[in-house]
């Protein structure tokens, strides 16, 4: 005879409340959710019976207040380890090497305009480096460029400012972070010298969003659109501009926690809550066709 063990949501939103006093970028907003969770807990609206519905639960109520996107009780199906960022690496990794390192289409249309898709996401540089600058390499000998952030998800910041580096002619501050109670502000600046060739700054660029377009993937297009290096096609993007850690609070759950908020040196400000605006609106099925025709125009022109 086998007895089953029943879920205990209180552990959970009890270790959750304390991360977010201790970690979540904006202290005043913590201590209100901290207390909203308390508050939902001992109304019982927390009383389900497995993980994955308590992630739900919970995670509208994190959002409830300020819209943060990133921050999320995230369930996964597969046990995650104990270690701080773990799930999250586990999860990345299979996508890397499913998608040929983040990189999974570079095309030549009328043997003018290079097509970059970026996708699922913007994995940790130190795998994607490679990938990334044979893509970028590749398409450095086009006359248009076309990149594709539409399924983009998010990923490293070190990354954005890598393709960045690809797509500017000089050293340039893209962003400036500002961590944890603000002890600690971090700039990115693109690189002075990149592997293989470069792109470079004056060539037509076309970046294409949809609403899934996140994170990390909004920054590039930001860092891009706030330069005037590039034209945004497609969709205005989901608006998630901190960036998060994650801490496992159950072997199937994690608590995405936003640890810092991006301030750009053009605007002052970020994408967070807006999205990325683009400067030509349109479906984002209808984005490619459009860019495409734009960089024709712009080339003919």
């Amino acid at each position: 005879m086998t007895t089953s063990t029943k879920f205990a949501p209180a552990p959970v939103i009890d270790e959750t409340a304390r991360l977010l006093t201790e970690h979540y970028i904006f202290p005043e907003v913590a201590q209100q959710l901290a207390g909203l969770l308390q508050q939902r807990l001992a109304e019982g609206a927390y009383d389900v019976d497995d993980a994955e519905k308590l992630a739900h639960l919970v995670t509208a109520d994190l959002q409830s207040i300020n819209g943060d996107r990133h921050l999320s009780l995230k369930h996964h199906a597969n046990q995650v380890p104990a270690k701080k960022g773990a799930a999250n690496l586990d999860a990345m990794r299979r996508d890397f090497d499913t998608s040929l390192g983040g990189v999974p289409r570079v095309q030549l249309l009328d043997q003018k305009v290079a097509v970059l898709e970026l996708a699922p996401m913007l994995f940790p540089l130190e795998w994607a480096a490679e990938p990334l600058s044979a893509a970028l390499t590749l398409a450095s000998r086009a006359q248009a460029l076309i990149l594709d952030l539409r399924a983009n998800l998010g990923g490293d910041p070190d990354s954005v400012a890598f393709v960045c580096s690809h797509l500017l002619d000089e050293r340039t501050h893209l962003n400036t972070m500002h961590w944890h109670g603000d002890t600690r502000i971090e700039q990115t600046w693109s690189q002075p010298h990149v592997p293989g060739a470069r792109y470079g700054g004056s060539k037509p660029l076309y970046v294409l969003t949809s609403n899934r377009t996140f994170s990390a993937a909004e920054e590039l297009a930001y860092n891009l659109q706030q330069l005037g290096r590039a034209t945004i096609v497609g969709e205005a993007t989901r608006g998630g501009a901190h960036p998060r850690d994650g801490w496992t609070v159950h072997p199937h759950l994690e608590a995405s926690i936003p640890v810092g908020r991006a301030v750009n040196p053009v605007s002052g400000t970020n994408w967070e809550g807006t999205g990325v605006q683009p400067d030509v609106p349109c479906t984002a099925a209808d984005s490619l066709d459009h860019a495409h025709a734009l960089a024709l125009t712009q080339l003919a022109g």
